[in-house]
């Protein structure tokens, strides 16, 4: 072989794409058993969302939406049984009704203050926040906006 296909098949190889990740494989479970990530969705325009659950001495599930480019992104609690003193709730189905309602609007009326006002009435402890590492469903579907965060990496 000669010196320029070596250096050709090396180029290629280091050139050569790394298996891109799928939001079906960014389900998955963080904490044995008992927490974990699911049902990510792409809802175009560079966001996405996904639900963190726990069932462990109790059960909540949390709904994040998240700007990848930004790193902006809004968490709500849509269900919770004994995780505190507070009366259990599950206003699952009624968060996820805004959620898409709001997702499904054209791209450059979307803002994460009028989601949570939209929220008000349906989740719970709803933050909005700034994001300084890449969540799963961001490497997934939008690779190309990380810009400064810390790159998605699988912890299992």
């Amino acid at each position: 072989m000669t010196h320029l296909a070596v250096h050709t098949l090396a180029a290629l190889a280091v050139a050569a794409p790394v298996h891109a990740l799928t939001l079906a494989e960014c389900n998955r479970t963080t904490h044995v058993s008992h927490g974990g990530e699911t049902a990510h969705q792409d809802f175009g325009a560079g966001r996405v969302g996904w639900i963190e659950w726990w069932s462990q001495e109790g059960v909540y599930n949390d709904f994040y939406i998240a700007d990848c480019e930004s790193g902006q992104h809004l968490k709500t609690r849509a269900r919770e049984e004994r995780m505190s003193t507070r009366a259990p709730f599950d206003r699952t189905k009624a968060v996820q009704s805004v959620i898409n309602t709001e997702m499904a609007s054209a791209p450059q009326l979307f803002s994460f203050e009028r989601l949570a006002t939209a929220l008000k009435t349906k989740g719970r402890d709803i933050e909005i926040a700034t994001l300084t590492d890449e969540p799963c469903a961001c490497a997934a579907a939008y690779p190309e906006l990380r810009g400064l965060k810390t790159p998605y990496e699988a912890t299992e």
